[in-house]
């Protein structure tokens, strides 16, 4: 095999597929990436056995054929030229030979046919979505997905779909919890319903990451499920992904009834940076906020015996009685970030039970976050 390449299409594909490919396993060739060439076009596919990914670029082929290269190492050699064209030659003795015009590289490969075959869904039903919008969903609730072990059941995005009560539209909704808290955001979309999963699916966390990247490089993405397999495709991309055989525990239950909860508005800024504050002097044994609200004032304060107190006031709206109620700050820092709204709305009921956070500009959008003991 040879080609000549742009660089910069090549890295673009190289740089997408770095969270695919696996780091340590015991198949050398899951940390390969398949380049194939023919009729002016290159193929650059990446799995580890769960997600699948494809992506295809025009190339000058002089010489058609398939190689495996390591996907960390030509990365960084690919972020290290400053030339516009890179030209990838096999030698007889299993090395490809990588060229700019100035520095060369010779790289050791492992065979193509040992490199697993990547399945491409067909005759299914796609659903065209604004890769915006998706893009938008997924960083909004990929923050609470358990990163534990033994948290299986917890380690994927729920994506269901239903319809709203006053329109009688499709709306796509997607939830993730850690059993500490819970993200959940949900949109209109005209045919959503046309995906068929109602009852719902379990998207990991790896696939969820990688599926909000191509989402926020294209306009639009389909996607499409078939058996246990989500696909999604735009242009010239294609990822699959396998889904997690769990169910999501009822997620409903733990939200508080609204009848119940007191709501004061806060500048999402001012509580994003206090409570970056308060987190430097927590650790592994003193993690905890205390939120107190009395007076039109709630109060945020943190203390570590070994270090020392943070204290920090800001002015609310709240005529209740007082509240005091424990809480992770990284999980409020978390939870912020990836919003918009200037101000948002903190839900209180009392010390035993989550906190609930909503924003007006962020529709459709609520994050519960746990209590901790003080």
């Amino acid at each position: 095999m040879e080609v000549s390449v742009r660089k910069e299409e090549m890295l673009k594909a190289m740089g997408r597929v770095q969270g695919i490919i696996e780091k340590k396993s015991n198949m050398p060739i899951l940390s390969t990436v398949l380049l194939n060439a023919s009729e002016g076009i290159v193929n650059v596919s990446a799995t580890d056995l769960e997600l699948g990914f494809q992506q295809k670029f025009p190339a000058k082929v002089i010489e058609e054929g398939s190689i495996t290269l390591p996907g960390r190492k030509f990365f960084e050699i690919l972020k290290e030229t400053r030339k516009e064209e890179i030209n990838l030659k096999e030698n007889p003795n299993r090395r490809v030979i990588i060229s700019d015009g100035v520095a060369r590289f010779e790289l050791g490969f492992l065979s193509p046919d040992d490199f697993p075959q990547l399945v491409e869904l067909t005759e299914l039903n796609e659903v065209a979505v604004k890769g915006q919008l998706l893009s938008e969903m997924i960083s909004k609730i990929i923050y609470a997905v358990t990163t534990e072990e033994a948290g299986f059941k917890l380690s994927g995005v729920f994506l269901h779909t239903s319809v709203e009560a006053q329109s009688g539209r499709p709306i796509l909704t997607m939830v993730a919890t850690d059993g500490h808290r819970l993200s959940l955001v949900e949109s209109l979309f005209s045919n959503a319903d046309e995906l068929g999963i109602a009852d719902g699916i379990m998207v990991p966390k790896k696939g969820m990451v990688e599926l909000g990247k191509l989402a926020a490089e294209a306009e639009v993405i389909k996607l499409g499920i078939q058996k246990k397999l989500f696909q999604a495709k735009t242009d010239g991309a294609n990822l699959v992904i396998r889904l997690l055989d769990s169910r999501f525990p009822d997620y409903k239950g733990v939200m508080p009834k609204s009848e119940d909860i007191t709501k004061i508005e806060v500048k999402r800024s001012s509580l994003l940076e206090a409570m970056k504050r308060m987190v430097i002097l927590c650790d592994d044994r003193y993690r905890a906020v205390r939120i107190t609200l009395e007076k039109d004032i709630m109060e945020v304060f943190s203390t570590n015996p070994d270090l020392g107190e943070a204290q920090e006031n800001m002015k609310v709206i709240y005529g209740g009685e007082k509240l005091e109620v424990g809480f992770n700050p990284r999980y409020f820092i978390e939870a912020l970030q990836p919003l918009v709204s200037e101000t948002v709305v903190l839900g209180f009921v009392d010390s035993t039970k989550p906190c609930i956070i909503t924003g007006e500009a962020d529709n459709g959008f609520t994050g519960l976050i746990m209590p901790m003991r003080l």
